[in-house]
């Protein structure tokens, strides 16, 4: 036998050792026991009973985070509702932070008038939303200019939903009080503005007599001159221009319209005929069908009185409405929304003196009275308090036994 058949034959010896040893390995793996196969279709089935609870739980996680985003997007956008109302109209909450930090910083500079209005924007802006300045410290800069783009998004939003009301309201009463002809049509406003008589009358400036042909002819209409429909009765009293200023009517039922409710808009005439729009509301939260009663605006914000920059707000409302223009811009001709919001807001917060900030309050008094009704007893003066039963009884008590001890 030569050299290479010896190795060929030792070769296919070994093969066949190969062979018969994987296939003693395969009848082996064939002969395994059943319990043996049920141990490895067990472990089988638990591993993926792991994998399976392991990917429910990275799920639960990401629903559970999404959910927690949910609703602080939700709080942001219901808390941001306020902010044009209560707050500023115009101004944004980083001007309003940028002022106040700049006063922190620089607390011996003299402060401008733009400076001084911030810090008051600021002041309302921190009882409103008291919970902002901790939460915004807290924060990562990319989630505070967030929450600052929602609280944006919401009072814009808010703004929009107003300005949508007061068309058709606003269109209503003048028909109803004024009775042009034509009527002015509530879903165009095309036809308002001075082109209209109606609401022209009550745009018109109010040192001007609408009635008069010159002031048709040809008038400047500017922030500068206050519009005859912010005056009771629509006049205005040249000899004392603030007679009757901020008490027209069409002025208090777009108030009530927005932080009430429309149908409250309907009747303004007296004080508030001794309805207490807050605790009505309050007691009828729940229908006698257990259903929630729907909360108007003035308590989704905790509003209980009337303040000055709800005034100017309502104003620029109400002037909007009245207007031609379609969309809300803050410039219609000659007249600057901005200056007529701050002139407004300038007349209660920057009163000349000691008697003006004394008309100022009794002005804001009448407001609350009209929109919240008379039972506003924290309004009433020491005066009247003192005069009221108990305390007269008490007095004249006291009266009688000081008498009788100077007797004796």
């Amino acid at each position: 036998m030569s050299l290479s058949q010896g190795a060929h034959s030792m070769s296919c010896d070994d093969d066949a050792s190969v062979i018969d040893s994987e296939s003693q390995q395969s009848d082996n793996s064939l002969q395994q026991s059943p319990e043996s196969s049920q141990a490895t279709s067990l472990f089988l089935q638990a591993r993926q009973r792991r994998k399976i609870a392991e990917l429910e739980g990275k799920l639960e996680t990401l629903e559970s985070g999404c959910a927690a985003k949910e609703r602080q997007t939700n709080y942001y956008l219901a808390q941001g509702r306020g902010i044009r109302r209560v707050v500023a109209l115009f101004d944004s909450i980083e001007d309003l932070v940028t002022e106040n930090d700049r006063r922190y910083d620089n607390n011996e500079d003299a402060a401008t008038i733009n400076q001084e209005r911030l810090q008051i924007g600021y002041d309302i802006l921190m009882r409103t939303l008291p919970w902002l300045l901790k939460t915004s410290s807290d924060m990562e800069h990319d989630d505070y200019m967030r929450m600052l783009k929602m609280l944006r998004q919401s009072a814009d939003g808010a703004r929009g939903d107003d300005t949508s009301k007061l068309k058709t309201l606003i269109a209503d009463w003048v028909n109803c009080e004024l009775k042009p002809n034509p009527l002015v049509d509530s879903d165009d406003k095309h036809s308002r503005g001075f082109i209209n008589d109606a609401c022209g009358k009550l745009l018109c400036p109010a040192e001007l007599d609408w009635n008069d042909p010159i002031t048709k002819a040809g008038y400047v209409v500017m922030d500068l001159s206050f519009p005859a429909f912010l005056y009771e009765k629509y006049t205005a009293n040249l000899d004392n221009l603030e007679e009757g200023l901020f008490k027209g009517k069409i002025l208090v039922q777009g108030y009530k319209a927005v932080f009430t409710s429309p149908s409250s808009a309907k009747n303004i005439e007296g004080d508030g005929d001794g309805a207490d729009v807050i605790e009505n509301n309050r007691r009828a939260r729940k229908s006698v069908w257990g259903l929630k009663v729907k909360k108007h605006v003035a308590q989704i914000i905790k509003m209980e009185k009337v303040t000055p920059r709800l005034i100017a707000y309502i104003a620029c409302q109400v002037r909007f409405a009245l207007s031609s223009v379609m969309s809300w811009r803050t410039v219609d001709g000659d007249f600057d929304y901005i200056q007529f919001w701050w002139s407004i807001v300038d007349f209660f917060e920057r009163p000349p003196g000691q008697e003006a900030r004394r008309r100022v309050k009794r002005l804001l008094e009448w407001w609350t009275r009209k929109v919240f009704g008379r039972s506003r007893c924290e309004y009433l003066s020491e005066a009247a308090r003192s005069n009221m039963s108990v305390n007269a009884l008490a007095r004249q008590r006291a009266q009688l036994d000081d008498a009788a001890f100077d007797s004796n």
